[in-house]
């Protein structure tokens, strides 16, 4: 069997010997021979293979501990979760074009413009949680004011203490104007106020039993809506006619249709279509996503729990939305077609439209 030297090896796979030596003592790629007396390393031309798979992984920028687990599937499985690994990594790029987009804007912005932009639109809102159907109690919150906008789904045996806690965690930001330049900031300290209200109302129920909540909002800043989102709650967007969807949901069916091993069909059906990836109280409140939307005169945002997003399909949803003209008619309309669809769930709205004052 022909053996390389380390530097050797370096050289035909692209790794240098420090890299070698590291992957070695993280068992990810072992010398096929040891010298016992130097304790050099040797390699066989057979892992070249795997170096290179390794060094190519390393400049996608994937950990090493999920380098080492690629590393030991088949070929196959190996793709599937390098493509997993890749939308995510897509997904967390574009939050952060979106941050990138909006501080190049705010900051080439002067002080009589963005006063301007703070004079000129404001929100019309309403709010409405309903039991729905089946469930014995509404576990679910909402609230809507001149600056917060919150739907939160709790679950577990504290299930109505945790969302109603994450929701009070962030009233603070509908009593005080807040500038477009710091919103992101205070929606992260916000954040983490809540993760840690949600987890005291949890445990105020003795053993939580997994008790938690799920957080969609919008805080307002006169030109421009800040979003945080955890969970499986929604919020869509409504503009010039057409329907979006601006919250990705953390579940594991959602994650299974990211990485291709489902479709939004077979999703429908699927008997973990509620298990969640993320929610608070969260291991840290950062798992949130934080990003920044432009507001234009005539948006409409509804926020909702599944309770709606899951027996109401997006076409009805978007055509109640524009037909109903005022948010207070439009939330009960809503709630009133997902208790027509027989109401499985909680089911919590929230609608806001942007209007020039």
């Amino acid at each position: 069997m022909h053996m390389l030297t380390i530097g050797a090896f370096a050289k035909a796979s692209r790794l240098s010997p420090k890299a070698l030596r590291l992957y070695d003592e993280l068992e990810l790629l072992r010398p096929a021979r040891v010298d016992p007396d130097t304790g050099y390393r040797y390699y066989t031309t057979g892992q070249l293979e795997r170096a290179r798979l390794v060094a190519w992984l390393r400049r996608l920028g994937m950990p090493l501990a999920r380098i080492r687990e690629v590393c030991g599937l088949d070929p196959a499985a190996a793709a599937t979760e390098i493509r997993a690994y890749w939308a995510r990594v897509e997904a967390e790029t574009a939050v952060r074009r979106d941050l990138a987009a909006f501080l190049v804007d705010q900051l080439s912005q002067t002080p009589e413009m963005s006063r301007k932009d703070t004079t000129m639109l404001e929100l019309r809102y309403a709010a409405h949680s309903d039991r729905g159907r089946v469930r014995p109690e509404n576990q679910d919150t909402a609230y809507a004011g001149g600056r917060l906008l919150a739907v939160a789904d709790g679950f577990g045996p504290a299930g109505a203490p945790a969302s109603g806690a994450a929701v009070e965690a962030l009233r603070f930001l509908d009593t005080e104007e807040v500038p477009a330049g710091d919103v992101l900031n205070l929606l992260d300290e916000a954040v983490r106020g809540a993760n840690d209200a949600v987890r005291d109302a949890a445990g105020g129920a003795g053993d939580s039993g997994g008790a938690g909540t799920t957080l969609t909002a919008l805080v307002w800043t006169g030109s421009r809506l800040a979003l945080v989102h955890i969970g499986d709650s929604r919020a869509y967007l409504l503009r010039d006619g057409a329907l979006f969807l601006i919250t990705h949901d953390h579940t594991v069916v959602q994650s299974m249709i990211d990485e291709g091993r489902l479709t939004a069909e077979e999703a429908v059906a699927h008997p973990q279509r509620a298990l969640l990836l993320k929610a608070l109280p969260g291991a840290t409140p950062t798992d949130a996503e934080l990003r920044l939307h432009d507001a234009h005169p005539g948006d409409r945002y509804l926020l909702c729990s599944d309770g709606l997003s899951t027996v109401v399909p997006e076409p009805r949803i978007r055509a109640l939305l524009t037909e109903t003209p005022s948010p207070a008619d439009t939330v009960l309309a809503l709630v009133a077609e997902a208790n027509g669809a027989g109401g499985p769930d909680n089911v919590s709205c929230v609608v806001a439209d942007v209007v020039e004052r």
